[in-house]
């Protein structure tokens, strides 16, 4: 199957907490950061994940936020640190590639965006992704 989604990350479960309509899983990727999902509880039935299972993280581009500096304080569980190896602004949007620890993620933020967070080549910073937004396939 293809999906249009870029960011697949490889991965593999380290955990699942069930709840009554939810699960929250928790996956460690090759470069060996920690990504959470929540997912319905039925989807996780579903997939048979477990800890050990293989899975990939997608998360569209337009779901990845990124900030400059520090992220306390924040509800947001996924904070994945990076540098921008490519910058490509657009009239509206800019497409910023973030290289991580064996990983690249696409984020895709307005050009405004880009441009008060000074981004350039270079740029270290941190993606943010919520749980909800990360979707979990099997390998």
């Amino acid at each position: 199957m293809s999906l249009s989604i870029r960011n697949q990350l490889p991965g593999t479960v380290t955990g699942v907490t069930p709840g009554e309509a939810m699960a929250t899983v928790k996956v460690r990727l090759a470069g060996g950061q920690e990504v959470t999902a929540a997912i319905t509880r039925e989807a996780a039935d579903d997939l048979g994940l477990g800890t050990g299972a293989a899975v990939r993280a997608l998360v569209k581009s337009t779901e990845v936020s990124l900030a400059t500096g520090l992220t306390d304080g924040l509800s947001i569980r996924n904070r994945l640190p990076g540098t921008v190896t490519r910058l490509v602004p657009g009239e509206a949007m800019a497409l910023v590639h973030v290289t991580m620890k064996d990983a690249e993620l696409t984020a895709v933020i307005t050009k405004e965006a880009a441009e008060e967070l000074g981004l350039f080549v270079g740029s270290d910073v941190v993606a943010l992704i919520k749980a909800t937004e990360v979707s979990l396939a099997t390998a």
